[in-house]
């Protein structure tokens, strides 16, 4: 089981690699699992992928409700994990640190995490028999933060209502959705995957027919484009605790 280490020192290297990485260009890297491979201009690895932490994130909020969440982030580094918890009415952010495990995914080390908090959260239940008390305890594991700017409770994005899926089966980059000459950009991405996964040129059928119903939904969809308004960060996984949900990161505009 994953122990919170020094969140202190844990913390001050987190800053430390972010300014580095920033001035270094670090490669982009997968949102889910961090790996460099197959990203290009996605920002996950696959969906399948995406899906794995957003389930693993989902499962195991009992423990954010338990410490009556209003706001909380997840992000991770190749050395780290961290979770930030705002509870309702304080005007803090309590951080949980914890070292990556070798040969595990960040959702592998948010599992650990989770079981070690929710394990001191029954322990002090059982032992005081007070919901509030097991609280407390957890929290008091964690280091306090102010709440900067850069940490603050997200602002409302829209964002279009387009399947990943078919951005990747066209490769086309999630920025164009705003261009205003959207349909020539979804042609000219058909054409490219036709040249390349049509079975006349040695394609498989199977991935050929995904491409042109992805085609023809993203036609549907620069015709009536329809959005969704919701919270969240860039680079960091967003617990709503008003819908008791995760949030992928968001894409803001440039």
């Amino acid at each position: 089981m994953s122990q919170v280490h020094d969140p202190a020192v844990l913390h001050h290297d987190m800053l430390i690699k972010i300014k580095t990485s920033a001035k270094e260009q670090k490669p982009k890297t997968c949102l889910s699992c961090g790996t460099t491979e197959n990203i290009k201009n996605r920002r996950y690895c696959s969906v399948k992928c995406r899906q794995h932490l957003r389930q693993k994130l989902n499962t195991r909020s009992g423990l954010l409700q338990a410490l009556n969440t209003r706001y909380a982030t997840f992000y991770f580094t190749d050395r780290v994990i961290i979770l930030d918890v705002v509870p309702h009415g304080i005007r803090e952010i309590f951080r949980y640190t914890a070292l990556r495990t070798e040969k595990s995914n960040p959702a592998e080390d948010f599992g650990r995490l989770s079981n070690m908090l929710g394990g001191a959260w029954w322990a002090e239940e059982r032992r005081t028999a007070k919901n509030y008390l097991a609280s407390r305890r957890v929290l008091e594991m964690a280091e306090r933060c102010a709440i900067s700017e850069g940490l603050a409770r997200p602002r409302l994005h829209r964002a279009p209502t387009v399947k990943p899926e078919n951005l990747i089966l066209l490769d086309i980059p999630r920025a164009d959705l705003t261009s205003h000459d959207l349909g020539r950009i979804i042609r000219n991405a058909y054409r490219r995957q036709v040249k390349i996964h049509h079975p006349d040129v040695g394609g498989k059928a199977a991935t050929f027919r995904k491409i042109h119903a992805a085609y023809k939904e993203m036609l549907l969809w620069a015709d009536h484009p329809t959005f969704i308004r919701r919270r969240g960060f860039p680079d960091k996984w967003y617990y709503d605790g008003e819908n008791k949900k995760w949030v992928q990161p968001v894409i803001l505009k440039k």
